[in-house]
């Protein structure tokens, strides 16, 4: 499960699955003490629970942690977790895609941020069609799905309530382009083919949930599993 709070990654893993202590800037085991300030680079907490995860949750909405990168939870209750987890908020589903024609990735400015089409699904909606009708009507094009990628969840508030969004991401090829706009009612101001280096270099200008899913992406070219 890949959730993002205020953009910061918050990583469950299994304690059966393999971590290295070396990969992170701070391990902290669960009951030793810490602060908001000790929360500096990718920090790994061990032996993880819900009086743990309830404590992030409130320090990543309220502080602006911005040393932080990313926090890994390894627990040996990872699905408790999950559903505690989902459980402090009301759930949104969504779907979108990844692009791609001629070896290039479809990229969209929306809102000062780089960005992947996507939206929220309609009542009873399938999610693969909601997400071919999210990326055709924010872009003017036609799409085909190839295969599916790593879901997001992201949180943010409205109107007063917690949101956690599940968006289900889909690899597309593009059919035709031929009438490519960008969708003006959804505040996007651009849509543009880039190569992967070009899109590497816009990264630091989109979300991290949308740089998490092109580099699960561009990983996938030399592994060649998607």
């Amino acid at each position: 499960m890949n959730v993002f709070i205020n953009d910061i990654p918050l990583i469950l893993k299994k304690a059966k699955e393999k971590v290295y202590k070396h990969d992170y800037d701070l391990v902290i085991k669960s009951g030793e003490h810490f602060t908001s300030k000790d929360l500096i680079g990718d920090v790994l907490f061990k032996d993880a629970d819900v009086e743990l995860i309830d404590r992030l949750i409130r320090l990543m909405e309220v502080k602006k942690l911005k040393k932080l990168r990313s926090l890994t939870l390894v627990t040996d209750k990872k699905n408790k977790l999950i559903d505690h987890l989902k459980d402090q908020f009301k759930i949104v589903k969504a779907a979108g895609g990844l692009v791609i024609k001629d070896g290039k990735i479809l990229m969209m400015y929306r809102l000062g941020v780089w960005d992947l089409p996507k939206g929220k699904l309609e009542k009873k909606e399938e999610v693969e069609a909601g997400a071919l009708r999210e990326v055709e009507e924010e872009c003017g094009i036609q799409v085909e799905v190839l295969d599916k990628l790593p879901k997001t969840w992201h949180s943010y508030a409205f109107k007063g309530k917690k949101i956690l969004k599940k968006t289900s991401w889909f690899l597309m090829n593009c059919t035709d382009d031929s009438l490519m706009k960008p969708q003006a009612e959804e505040f996007i101001e651009e849509v543009r083919w880039m190569t992967p280096e070009e899109v590497l270099e816009v990264l630091p200008k989109a979300y991290t949930s949308i740089a998490f899913v092109i580099r699960h992406y561009l990983q996938s070219l030399k592994t060649g599993k998607v």
